[in-house]
């Protein structure tokens, strides 16, 4: 995939169109960047447009400038669209990039095709108690990053992952991630119980691995059942499914897809 850098902004993007059809977007979990696609960009070449972004403070999108904050997210996605002409899209969140899809269809619905979201909530019905355990848990894992990124990656590859495989693949990512670009992540609460529910004109899909942790599992099983949508629940997986799982994962997804299109 072809790296880009988005005019007048922090924000590092990756791209391949060569497919005649329809784009797909992923957006990454929190402490990686995009190549936690890696498998995924390998099964959907040919099959998609495709596009990848690195979340402001992650990867390659560290140019920040003053008032850059990851409020304006969806808003640089949309000057990526813009740029090469995409009119809508699929999109791919896992973890943190489950909230940034669903905040960009929040403010640019007539562009999502279809969200599919793992490892995440729903940002428009985010219960209280359960924001203020994801938020004391994320508090104890900060601390230990701010003593020692290898001590913090060594223990969020756990978290994280589930296979030995995806462990290292995590932690390998993980270990490059900046201290610095925590102040980034503070924004994320106002994305949060901010919009209004109401009905989707779009397809959605909600999902998490058996070894994720309990309230994950409770989260996405209780979503699925008041929005009515597709869930999976992935055997053998933990908290980013599509490094864990990826072969059950990209047929999944791509099954999701051309139902879609049926």
């Amino acid at each position: 995939m072809e790296k880009l850098y988005l005019d007048n902004s922090p924000i590092a993007y990756y791209i391949e169109e060569t497919a005649s059809k329809e784009w797909l977007v992923f957006v990454h979990a929190a402490f990686v960047d995009h190549r936690m696609f890696e498998k995924q960009f390998d099964y959907f070449s040919g099959k998609y447009n495709l596009l990848a972004v690195d979340i402001l403070g992650h990867g390659n999108s560290i140019r920040a400038r003053k008032g850059d904050s990851v409020e304006k997210m969806s808003y640089w996605i949309d000057l990526i669209f813009q740029k090469h002409d995409i009119s809508a899209a699929h999109f791919v969140g896992v973890s943190l990039g489950a909230v940034f899809i669903q905040d960009f269809a929040n403010k640019y619905e007539n562009k999502v095709l279809s969200l599919s979201c793992f490892g995440g909530y729903d940002i428009n019905n985010f219960d209280i108690n359960k924001q203020k355990a994801n938020s004391k848990n994320q508090m104890k894992m900060m601390i230990k990053a701010l003593f020692s990124i290898k001590w913090f990656s060594k223990a969020n590859k756990k978290i994280s992952a589930y296979t030995d495989e995806a462990q290292k693949a995590f932690y390998d990512l993980n270990i490059r991630f900046r201290k610095s670009s925590f102040k980034y992540l503070a924004g994320l609460q106002k994305l949060v119980n901010r919009y209004p529910e109401k009905q989707r004109r779009y397809a959605l899909s909600v999902g998490c691995g058996e070894h994720d942790i309990p309230m994950e599992i409770e989260i996405v099983n209780e979503w699925a059942e008041y929005e009515n949508c597709e869930k999976v629940i992935f055997k053998g997986a933990g908290h980013c499914v599509n490094m864990d799982v990826p072969q059950e994962f990209n047929i999944y997804l791509e099954n999701f897809l051309q139902e879609i299109g049926s």
